[in-house]
């Protein structure tokens, strides 16, 4: 008779076991699954190409954002964690998948940046390697591979680490007309112990969710279309959201 349940973290640990291994991306089984997706650099598939998003691109030329600490959750090749080096950002990135960090360092020491890269579980690692404060969070795909629970998480990372007047930037599936991801309810999830591909979002569940945790809503628009010969990544099915921290608020830890 199993009676482990304590804390919040076997809570989590317990819910995170209700989705099947190769639908849980964001787990070590997910890890896996990644690396076998990122095994073949070949494949036509638009984020692999050594572009970064538009929205970032443009939140710098407008002076939204400005050189700081920046942390690229779930940076993947490390497209926007370059870009971010590029503009003089002192960058963190992390990531689940050895064979993307691989190709990301890769690139790195190609372009001779300094990127710190670091390996497995932001959660985890929020409480170790990923210090803080960090003046801006960016986030391009990783929010909506999370199971509904890990918000909790994700909200629980942004008020440990993200610095007082720091922003969040997130790109995300966005639900409705030519949205991608699914728009199951919560519920539905775990009735189907399925991720179904990613979470889809609306404008209003965003601002729910990150204006309701203290943020302030900067911009949020959906990503413009960006052809494939352009210098820029973008996907229309994605929404782009850049969300603001407030001098005083939060329980950011860590020294610069």
């Amino acid at each position: 008779m199993d009676r482990s349940i304590r804390t919040v973290d076997d809570v989590m640990r317990l819910l995170d076991g209700l989705f099947e291994p190769a639908a849980d991306r964001w787990t070590a089984d997910g890890a896996r699954w990644w690396d076998g997706f990122y095994a073949d650099r070949g494949k036509p598939v638009p984020f692999f190409a050594a572009k970064p998003d538009e929205n970032l691109v443009s939140y710098a030329e407008r002076g939204l954002l400005t050189p700081g600490r920046a942390l690229d959750l779930g940076c993947g090749p490390g497209r926007n964690a370059l870009h971010l080096a590029a503009l003089g950002h002192e960058v963190d990135a992390v990531d689940l998948s050895p064979a993307a960090l691989g190709w990301a360092a890769e690139r790195a020491r190609e372009a001779g940046a300094d990127i710190r890269f670091h390996l497995g579980d932001a959660f985890a690692l929020a409480e170790t390697e990923l210090a803080g404060p960090y003046d801006l969070i960016y986030d391009s795909g990783c929010f909506h591979h999370l199971p509904p629970h890990r918000r909790v998480s994700y909200l629980a990372l942004l008020d440990r680490v993200l610095a007082p007047g720091g922003h969040l930037a997130l790109t995300c599936f966005a639900a409705g007309d030519g949205g991608m991801g699914s728009e199951l309810s919560d519920a539905d999830f775990y009735r189907d112990a399925r991720l179904h591909g990613g979470l889809a979002y609306t404008p209003d569940a965003l601002r729910g969710i990150f204006t309701g945790a203290g943020l302030t809503e900067v911009e949020l628009r959906r990503m413009r279309d960006e052809p494939s010969d352009a210098e820029l990544f973008g996907e229309p099915f994605l929404w782009t959201a850049l969300f603001r921290r407030e001098p005083g608020t939060g329980t950011v830890t860590g020294t610069r």
